[in-house]
């Protein structure tokens, strides 16, 4: 598989879905809006509240995975890539993802203290499409 394909049918995808690892060590699965921001198939940044459930989670544990896919009238596309989550709260990362229309979730604005990035490092991935899977590791 192709690394700009995959990176390319990622950017197309509007809902990505996060794993953490909850305190018992079963996995937990969330929807979410798209990354904000990536850097090939190695960095994802998403933004949440630092009061969430999901950010305790991956600081206590951050191994983490992302998946995104689509599915089409005749053909199904996944991508699954695993690594691990950082939860980042200082003022660069946190101006470099952020939006306008944010101030409707932090108040604050971008110095909100419940608004934090997640960046997520990918180490290696699975791409699914046509009855075809391929396992791939990500370059550093």
């Amino acid at each position: 598989m192709q690394e700009e394909k995959i990176v390319k049918f990622i950017k197309k995808q509007k809902v990505a879905f996060i794993c953490s690892v909850d305190e018992a060590g079963f996995p937990n699965i969330k929807a979410m809006l798209k990354p904000r921001k990536t850097f090939g198939l190695r960095e994802f940044y998403f933004s949440t509240n630092t009061s969430s459930m999901r950010v305790k989670q991956y600081l206590n544990n951050p191994n983490a995975s992302i998946y995104f896919y689509h599915k089409g009238i005749v053909r199904y596309e996944g991508v699954m890539l695993t690594g691990t989550m950082e939860v980042l709260t200082d003022p660069v990362t946190k101006e470099m993802i952020w939006r306008k229309g944010d101030t409707m979730f932090y108040k604050q604005g971008v110095t909100d203290p419940d608004y934090c990035v997640l960046k997520f490092t990918a180490t290696k991935g699975r791409y699914y499409c046509d009855l075809k899977t391929e396992s791939f590791e990500v370059k550093a």
